[in-house]
């Protein structure tokens, strides 16, 4: 959360935004390995929640998002009204839906890369254990679709529109996605509820 944070922070194209884009488009290698270190977290993060985190072509992906930008950015525009994150994490969603109906991938968990660490006493580090395996369990019952629409907004913040248009559907289909996830995690997570979904 706090990567993809950083990443819309900077993304107010500044002037120093702008240049590297700009050295991008150019082709500048430099430039592409500062935006591959700039992004590949929020990529990876989007990658893992979607397919799972011990998804075995996770890496390979991920390089693939980046060959697709390398390729695409020649044609980017930047005076386009998307933010350089939507454009890049749109890549890496579609690649990742590929994936899922090219292996008709089983059961996926969430990546629970952002756990606050708390060495207070063992209970509440087991009980925090507790919670990630049963968040996992219930978005594993979750559809593809519906697991893809609530990583998409509820870890990377994104708008019912840039998760229309990632995945390529109208706003409705996304608003109804999101309803239906929502409401079976907070069945499925009744027992920890504290109203925090």
């Amino acid at each position: 959360m706090l990567a993809i944070a950083m990443v819309v922070k900077s993304e107010k194209l500044g002037d120093p935004a702008r240049e590297l884009l700009t050295r991008c488009k150019r082709g500048d290698p430099e430039a592409f390995r500062m935006f591959v270190h700039q992004y590949r977290s929020a990529v990876f993060s989007l990658l893992s929640r979607v397919l799972g985190k011990g998804h075995p072509q996770l890496e390979d992906l991920e390089q693939e998002v980046f060959l697709r930008a390398y390729r695409a950015f020649p044609r980017f525009r930047l005076d386009h009204e998307a933010r350089t994150s939507t454009w890049l994490l749109t890549i890496a969603t579609r690649l990742a839906f590929n994936e899922l109906r090219r292996r008709a991938f089983e059961a996926v968990q969430l990546d629970a890369s952002v756990e606050l660490r708390d060495l207070r006493t063992p209970e509440v580090e087991r009980s925090r254990r507790e919670l990630g395996r049963a968040i996992e369990a219930a978005a594993a019952t979750l559809s593809d679709d519906q697991r893809a629409a609530f990583a998409l907004a509820e870890f990377h913040g994104w708008s019912s529109a840039e998760i229309a248009h990632a995945l390529q559907i109208s706003e409705n289909t996304v608003k109804t996605r999101l309803f239906r996830a929502r409401a079976r995690m907070r069945l499925l997570l009744a027992p920890w509820s504290s109203g925090a979904i």
